[in-house]
């Protein structure tokens, strides 16, 4: 393996030296086949169509070289002239399976899924190399996942797995397949037979623990990410899951343990980060917890969940100081983000800045944050900064999605009263207590200045002996 390498890498320097100085040097096909795969994988296509070029002139009959002409067809979506060149090549090589592949290539290209399925079964059938089989089974069950065939994709992958059981993409794909279908007890069978015969792979274990916290079957979960761990000790994503259900079960000592063993294995992630810290907050390791906070929303700025969590975090120890450095900086970073603008209105609401509470509501609305909480908060808080009008054309618009809602009226009710437009007070105060009578101490407790009114305590007197 190692002579392969250095001689590939010897191809490429002396073809690479030969473009420079426009020397024509010999290779041969394998040389010229290795060199194309080299720059096609990486993504340089004017080199690999320089190198089919050359390659076609030293070797015109070569199959192969023709064949990557074909590939850099598909690239650039010539695809007539791609069918042409492999209806030429299948006319030399009838029973070459890997123009049958560059076929079905061609079209799944052109979103012709089940011709190019038809087109790899008879790849399959004239196969030679079961090596190769495993790789057109996944063809196969990739091009039934295009279709939305997520039975017969699981069928494929699984006679790719027979044929090569350490292929985990197509463990990966069925396993995928069974979570769309939501068959989750039947992805709990696979991957238990799976285990049966190759019992320390590290993805069967971590995928068949996914399966158990799915069901809320949390011991067998974490039995199941340990073994993934005994299999592979340097695997973070078992220790990230074993860690989850371990916080599931409450054991935050030892979820700790899981999420700091994964930021010595590798750079810090910032979901390790912010589990840690919500495991600090619950031990009340609280320095501990604000740390790793910082961590999380200094690896990953644009990661909401980490500047939601600072900012819950002092909000919940009634630091609203704190909370609201923090969401301003969160606000800055991410000025379309509906819950930070929540949270900007709640904090600067319980710190008494009205104007800058109302607006962070409205500007939860303007993204579309529709909740009545958000419509009632800010009109509450209109009405404490004496903007009345401004206060019942926010709930004429709430109105729109909540037509008929005691908690709008009776504010309107009150709210047109103050403005002494009463006509339009007493049909919306009608309203509400017909809607719900409970709800009228809104009155008292947002319009104190209108709860002893004659007119207002004779309709809902008469509300409350209509309701007994």
């Amino acid at each position: 393996m190692q002579y392969r390498h250095e001689d590939k890498n010897l191809s490429l320097t002396r073809f690479e030296s030969m473009l420079k100085t426009n020397d024509i040097l010999f290779f041969d096909s394998n040389e010229f086949e290795n060199i194309i795969h080299h720059y096609l994988e990486n993504g340089k296509v004017a080199l690999s169509k320089r190198a089919i070029k050359l390659g076609l002139e030293q070797h015109p009959s070569s199959i192969n070289l023709r064949l990557f002409q074909v590939e850099i067809f598909v690239i650039e979506n010539k695809f007539a002239e791609a069918n042409e060149l492999l209806d030429d090549l299948h006319n030399l090589e009838p029973n070459n399976e890997e123009i049958f592949i560059q076929k079905a290539n061609v079209l799944s290209k052109q979103d012709e899924h089940q011709k190019a399925i038809d087109t790899l079964l008879i790849a399959i059938d004239i196969s030679n190399s079961p090596e190769d089989d495993a790789d057109l089974y996944a063809l196969v069950g990739m091009e039934y996942l295009f279709l939305d065939q997520f039975e017969n994709a699981i069928k494929y992958f699984k006679k790719c797995l027979e044929s090569d059981n350490s292929d985990y993409s197509a463990l990966h794909n069925i396993v995928y397949c069974f979570d769309y279908l939501n068959q989750t007890s039947e992805a709990i069978e696979y991957l238990n037979k799976y285990l049966d015969t190759n019992p320390y792979c590290e993805i069967a274990w971590h995928q068949l623990g996914r399966q158990y916290f799915t069901l809320k079957e949390y011991a067998k979960a974490n039995a199941a990410f340990e073994f993934a761990i005994i299999s592979d000790d340097t695997f973070i994503g078992a220790y990230i899951e074993k860690g989850k259900v371990l916080e599931k079960l409450k054991q935050y000592d030892e979820a700790i343990e899981n999420y700091k063993i994964t930021l010595a294995l590798d750079d810090p992630t910032s979901f390790a980060l912010l589990r840690l810290g919500h495991c600090y907050a619950k031990t009340n390791q609280e320095e501990l917890a604000i740390q790793s906070f910082k961590k999380c929303i200094d690896e990953d700025p644009l990661l909401d969940k980490g500047w939601i969590a600072i900012i819950k975090f002092y909000m919940k120890r009634l630091n609203y100081q704190k909370a609201l450095y923090y969401v301003n900086k969160a606000v800055a970073i991410d000025s379309d983000n509906v819950i930070y603008w929540k949270l900007y209105a709640t904090i600067n609401k319980r710190l008494n800045f009205l104007e800058e509470a109302e607006r962070g509501f409205k500007r939860a609305l303007e993204l579309g944050n529709y909740e009545l909480d958000t419509w009632l908060q800010r009109s509450d808080i209109l009405i404490s900064l004496g903007e009345y009008d401004a206060s019942i054309f926010n709930l004429l618009q709430a109105t729109e999605f909540y037509p008929e809602n005691a908690e709008v009226e009776y504010r309107l009710a009150g709210l047109y009263f103050t403005m002494h437009q009463y006509e339009e007070g007493r049909f919306h105060l009608k309203n509400a207590t017909y809607l719900n009578i409970d709800y009228n101490f809104i009155i008292a407790e947002l319009f104190p200045q209108l709860a002893n009114k004659p007119l207002i305590k004779a309709i809902i007197s008469e509300a409350k002996k209509t309701s007994k």
